[in-house]
């Protein structure tokens, strides 16, 4: 039975995501968007969300370059819809190193957040949709104050470290192809 004043937080690890979303086992449609809110919404379900969180690196435009324009116009877009529907963003850096691009400091302010959040009582449950095994020792601490933590990966994929240390969903790809996809995407 689900507790409606059960208090959660929803901590989306947006590159992490998006990556995985991208993955031919998963197998988004073509034309569509994925619908961030309806998935926050299926996650939490009849419980009472209490936050939803958005961690990204942000994209500069560093060489002045039209793909650098558009990135970063197409990246301040996809934020301003998801603060529309009420996302907290959680801006991270991206570094730009000899070709190749990292992010920076996400995982960092995911546990922190994960940490406070546990400390001042903010949640019952945390949501974390990310399978970066560097927010174990935050997840060890949330567990410590007897909050609940529910890790959201996919079964082509999961997290093995996050899977052995927490309960929660594993989103499958067939679930994804079998009507919770109409759920949770929406044509351009």
């Amino acid at each position: 039975m689900v507790n409606k004043k059960e208090k959660v937080v929803v901590y989306i690890d947006g590159n992490n995501l998006r990556h995985r979303l991208m993955e031919s086992q998963v197998r988004l449609e073509r034309n569509k968007i994925f619908d961030y809110n309806k998935f926050v919404d299926f996650l939490v379900d009849k419980r009472t969300c209490v936050s939803k969180r958005y961690y990204v690196g942000i994209v500069r435009n560093i060489d002045n370059s039209k793909k650098s324009k558009e990135l970063v116009s197409n990246q301040q877009k996809f934020l301003e819809l998801l603060k529309k529907n009420k996302f907290v963003i959680k801006p991270g850096r991206i570094v730009y190193d000899s070709g190749k691009i990292r992010e920076k400091g996400v995982d960092v302010k995911i546990a922190v957040d994960l940490v406070v959040g546990a400390f001042e009582n903010h949640y019952d449950t945390a949501i974390l949709v990310s399978s970066d095994t560097d927010l174990i020792p935050a997840l060890k601490y949330v567990r410590h104050k007897k909050k609940k933590i529910e890790y959201v990966g996919f079964s082509h994929s999961p997290s093995h470290g996050l899977t052995m240390r927490l309960s929660g969903h594993i989103i499958r790809p067939t679930s994804l192809s079998l009507g919770l996809n109409r759920l949770m995407y929406y044509t351009k």
